[in-house]
This record gives structure tokens, sequence and C-alpha cells, in this order.
């Protein structure tokens, strides 16, 4: 489903940083309980975030940053969250396309991520494969999720 109204960019200002840290604060700290300690941490410093806009309006954030997996370059997908009155019409789909295009451009084309249990399957029509058991970050359950590019010729 196409959204022209839907616009991803990148955090490039203090106010972009601060729509970005409302709509964590409301989804991972207020709705989920994430311990604030635990979800402001060293890498927001160094994180590449994004803001997806309807319109004028914040509705979604995501962060990737640079880290390595089996020994290679890998690009770490985080922060995936979409404001509770958004969900529902394929923006979180978009912020997934959108980041991993984003670190494509980068150079990278393994990208790993913590999916939180309940959102294995949406991250496995995306490609992702689960690895290990679970486990549990900011007291809720994860589970560890892959996927490589295939090379092309």
């Amino acid at each position: 489903m196409a959204h022209p109204d839907l616009h991803i960019r990148p955090v490039t200002s203090p106010s972009d940083w601060e729509q970005a840290r409302m709509i964590r604060q409301r989804v991972f700290v207020e709705e989920q309980a994430c311990p604030p300690e635990e979800e402001w941490d060293a890498y927001d410093e160094t994180s590449r975030h994004v803001v997806a806009w309807q319109g004028a309006e914040p509705v979604g954030t995501a962060r990737w940053r640079a880290v390595r997996y089996d020994g290679r370059p890998a690009a770490k997908l985080e922060r995936f969250a979409v404001l509770p009155a958004y969900r529902g019409r394929g923006y979180g789909r978009r912020l997934v396309a959108w980041v991993m295009e984003d670190a494509r451009r980068a150079g990278f084309t393994t990208f790993v991520l913590h999916a939180q249990a309940h959102l294995e399957g949406f991250y496995r029509s995306l490609g992702f494969d689960a690895l290990d058991e679970r486990f549990m970050e900011a007291g809720i359950p994860h589970v560890k999720m892959v996927r490589q590019d295939r090379a092309t010729r």
C-alpha cells in the first residue's frame, strides 16, 4: 500500500531529535514500561536516527548503527517505533525498508536486529531469519534476527 503522505528522513536538527525522543518515550517508556536508563544509551550519540512524518506529524522513528556480525560489517537496526494511533497502516514496514536502504547506501548488506518476540512474524515477512534462543531485553522477550542480501551479478 502506497503512503504518499508518509515521509521518512534522517534526523538532522535538535528539533528532529526531540521528535524521535518523544516517539520513543511514548512507545517504549510509557506504553511498554521500558526503564528509561535502558531506553536511552550511548548509541544514541553514534547511531543514524530517522523520523517518519505523516504530513507535519511525527509518527515513527528508528535508528541504525554499524556493528560486527560473524566477523563481518553489519547494520544493526534498532528502536523501531510507530505511535499507536498510526499502527496498522504499513508505516512500520516502510520504516524498516527505508532504514535498510539507507544502510545499503552506506555499503551494508547484512542486517541484524533484536525483535520483540511478538513481532518475529513481521520481521520474517521482511526476509529476516531468527537465530538463537529468545532472551529478555528491557523486560521484554526478544529474538535475534538477521537478513543477508543476496549477491547480485
